[in-house]
């Protein structure tokens, strides 16, 4: 990260002074601090989503995952970190959200458990309680619950700690609400009732951070007039009970700011984060964000704002997301600044009461993506700071020391052991499925195993899952070479023998661009385009595949070209018989086409061209003709006006859109259709022949609504008619898991079903799919409705190898034995 030393000042004069750390002082009030900073937008489940500290103590949540949340303890000696136990729930159970966030005064520890189950009766919430015995020990002492405990409430999202008090928010219960609870003499706790709130809106969120500091508590409201956000304040009375003080506003923000995203209150002052605020043209939803300073009047009893602060770089910085107090200074986490690698700013107060120049704390050896102050707490002279998308999103702490010198540095970095179970590659031979119906550890069908290959061994990294992934065959060598879409980059993989797979070597992400869990490529004359997700500035990366056929040890590559009239893409579209590809699902920046075709001419693969946008508005969730994936043909099915088109079949969201775009300058919505109990209409295939459409929902299963609630769910659209497609039938498989991705290849239909693995379908009947074989690539969970497992599948390699990518797990190269002859 690189050092900037000025500053936008929003409000009040610009006094300008570097800061020096050694004029730093602690208070012991920084170091039992116990405010809890929130997220609002979006539990941060990974290690590292929320952490505390208080003297050599630290606490790490990790409360997502298939597993049960785990709160890791951590141990100061010296300068170094190590970890010393964990906690769980009393009850603990897959998904149970333990530790998504926490509170703590050195004695005491408060652990949110927001669950992460799916379905209706999820986010009921708890707070467990543990005090810290004479030997060191954490104890459970008990456990806090909303009165009513209300489904999807999200009580523990925010909690702070004074004292023997305790104050809970659930956001989600309404207009929001906060419990209070009171510590009794053995240690339990009791309901003390709620905070009173007057002239609170439905969509507050009330209760999503909390703040105390003595007689004085705020508690933030981002959610409130369309997300502009708010701040109630509350006094202490004579009798101790909280009184509502004031609704805090501020005008320098606008629409989505969500201003209360995080709070600290520090004596009469009070400083909100709005990480939503000073939104960037033609960034979709980026925002600098901004970070308010309220004074309190006792003459004029009125909080009144005096500052703002924002960020150095002019980037989706979400500056303001979390808040602390280290002494006399103030620090702003800034996670999405750098390109999400993330930083910490730092105004120094004076002993006046005025704020100074506002300085970058410079911290080596993060990594881009990391989102490093997505979280962070202060104690004395530590820090713990979370960087919950390092590490593949799998999440990392980082300690901070500050020396006798008075200068904040590493003092290290920590991450959980992974838990999730690996498989050794298999190679060398063919697998069969065997008697006892498995290949190796992989329950199997009609189908054997050529080989596996783990994320290791294909250029992964710690926390690297694999996504999508094509294939490319050399028109000269005739060799296969598998491309494979990995959470931070591409593999390349020559499959042309099977049973021994050679690793060619790995195309990183484009610098800069966090990690991201969508990848998508497709090949056009010997070049690969490929587009990720959710991944800043990453564009298109152009890569010429006949690169590879000198590789003779793995290589770590750079692309020929980068496409950069977009940011980020859901997926890429290709119609080799054209040479136009589509971004589709496009976002973060650029020509967005409104989620829908972004359509470039690859006639020339490393001269790419923008060709104009197309989007069916009936379609998608906002109404632009948002597609998440799509096919694009030159027609020759049994609708004879359409002969020649190039035509295009999009999953958009809430229907299947058909339009021809021929003409790019003057694309045509031919028809668009529903179906019932539609959740996310995900990717459709054709038949070779252009007649039948099969379309996966990814969203139905898990729903558990008509017929996706008996089993997989693919729907069987007749498309002879292009302009009035008809829904013939919903064929429900023998698993209830989700399906993902599917492709057609002469009479065998192959999906790719997450926790179910690689499902084979005949379909010589079009109207009524049979499944005829399978391989399970994530053994264990019987085929449930959850996002582990098989990603994609592509079936056109001529020898018939199967290449089937799988999250966790790695890559699969199957034979499909149901098939008379092998191709």
């Amino acid at each position: 990260m690189t050092r900037a030393l000025w500053m936008l000042t929003l409000l009040g004069p610009t006094l300008w002074s570097p800061v020096d750390a050694r004029d730093l002082t602690v208070t012991p009030a920084a170091a039992v601090r116990s405010d809890s900073i929130a997220n609002d937008d979006a539990r941060l489940t990974a290690f590292g989503g929320a952490v505390a500290i208080a003297g050599n103590v630290a606490f790490v949540g990790e409360s997502r995952g298939t597993g049960a949340g785990v709160v890791h303890i951590y141990q100061r000696t010296g300068t170094a970190w190590r970890a010393v136990g964990k906690l769980n729930a009393a009850e603990s159970k897959d998904r149970d959200g333990f530790g998504a966030t926490l509170a703590t005064d050195g004695s005491t520890l408060l652990v949110g458990r927001v669950d992460q189950v799916f379905g209706p009766d999820s986010g009921r919430g708890a707070v467990h309680s543990f005090r810290r015995q004479s030997d060191g020990r954490w104890a459970p002492t008990g456990v806090l619950v909303a009165d009513a405990r209300l489904a999807r409430a999200s009580f523990g999202t925010a909690i702070a700690l004074s004292g023997d008090m305790a104050y809970v928010g659930a956001p989600a219960e309404g207009s929001g609400v906060v419990y209070v609870f009171r510590r009794q003499g053995d240690g339990s706790w009791a309901s003390a009732g709620k905070l009173p709130v007057t002239e609170s809106t439905v969509s507050d969120r009330f209760g999503s951070a909390i703040t105390v500091d003595g007689n004085r508590l705020a508690v933030g409201a981002p959610g409130r007039s369309s997300n502009k956000g708010a701040i109630f304040t509350y006094s202490s009375a004579a009798d101790g009970a909280w009184v509502q003080q004031a609704i805090v506003l501020s005008a320098r923000v606008a629409d989505n700011a969500r201003l209360g995203s995080s709070v600290l209150l520090s004596g009469k002052r009070l400083v909100a984060g709005a990480p939503g605020a000073l939104v960037i043209p033609g960034q979709g939803a980026g925002s600098v964000g901004m970070v308010s300073l309220f004074e309190y009047s006792d003459v004029a009893e009125i909080w009144r704002e005096r500052r703002a602060f924002t960020s150095f770089d002019y980037s989706s910085s979400r500056f303001g997301q979390s808040l602390g107090m280290a002494g006399d200074e103030l620090w702003i986490g800034a996670p999405g600044s750098e390109r999400g690698t993330g930083r910490i700013y730092r105004v120094r107060q004076t002993r006046d009461g005025d704020w100074l120049g506002m300085q970058a704390l410079d911290v080596p050896g993060v990594e881009p993506g990391a989102m490093f102050a997505t979280t962070f707490a202060v104690g004395g002279d530590q820090a713990a700071i979370g960087m919950p998308n390092d590490g593949g999103g799998e999440g990392t702490v980082m300690f901070l020391g500050r020396t006798a010198a008075g200068v904040w540095g590493s003092r290290g970095t920590v991450f959980p052991a992974a838990t999730a179970k690996t498989y050794a590659a298999m190679k060398g031979s063919e697998t069969m499925c065997g008697s006892d119906g498995k290949a190796g550890e992989f329950e199997c069908g009609s189908a054997s195993l050529y080989s596996f290959l783990p994320i290791s061994a294909i250029g992964g990294k710690r926390g690297t899952n694999m996504n999508d992934n094509w294939g490319w065959t050399d028109s000269v060598t005739q060799r296969e070479i598998a491309l494979l879409g990995r959470t931070d980059g591409t593999s390349f993989v020559d499959v042309t023998d099977p049973t021994n797979p050679r690793y060619l070597g790995d195309l990183p992400k484009t610098k800069g661009s966090p990690a991201s869990a969508w990848r998508d490529m497709k090949v056009y004359k010997d070049h690969v385009f490929i587009v990720a997700d959710n991944a800043g500035e990453h564009g298109v990366q152009i890569f010429d595949l006949t690169r590879l056929r000198k590789v003779t040890t793995p290589q770590v590559f750079t692309p020929d070209v980068t496409y950069d009239r977009i940011n980020s893409a859901h997926n890429i579209v290709a119609n080799e018989e054209t040479g136009y590809m589509y971004t589709v699902g496009t976002s973060g920046g650029g020509e967005t086409c409104g989620g829908g075709y972004h359509m470039i001419d690859v006639r020339e693969p490393k001269k790419p061209k923008f060709a104009g946008c197309f989007g069916d508005a009936k379609t998608g969730r906002a109404g632009t003709g948002y597609s998440h994936d799509a096919q694009c043909v030159k027609y020759r099915g049994p609708d004879t006006r359409y002969t020649g088109k190039e035509i295009c079949i999009g999953s958009n969201e809430t229907a299947i859109s058909i339009a021809d775009l021929t003409d790019k300058k003057n694309p045509v919505a031919i028809s668009r259709a529903s179906y019932p109990n539609v959740a996310y209409a995900h990717q459709a295939w054709l038949t070779d022949d252009h007649r039948y459409l099969y379309l996966n929902d990814e969203g139905d299963e898990s729903a558990g609504q008509g017929e996706a609630a008996k089993g997989t769910r693919t729907m069987v659209w007749d498309v002879a008619d292009l302009s009035d497609p008809i829904l013939v039938k919903e064929h429900v498989g023998v698993q209830k898991a989700i399906d993902h991705n599917l492709y057609v290849k002469g009479d065998r239909m192959y999906q790719a079903n997450y926790t179910s693995g690689l499902r084979i379908l005949d379909i010589s009947d079009p109207r009524n799919p049979k499944e005829v074989g399978f391989l399970d690539t994530h053994p264990g969970d019987d085929g449930t409705p959850q996002f582990d497992g098989a990603w994609s599948v592509y079936p056109y390699f001529k020898s018939g190898t199967v290449v089937v990518t799988s999250i966790g797990e790695g890559v699969f190269f199957v034979r499909d034995r149901t098939r008379k002859t092998v191709q």
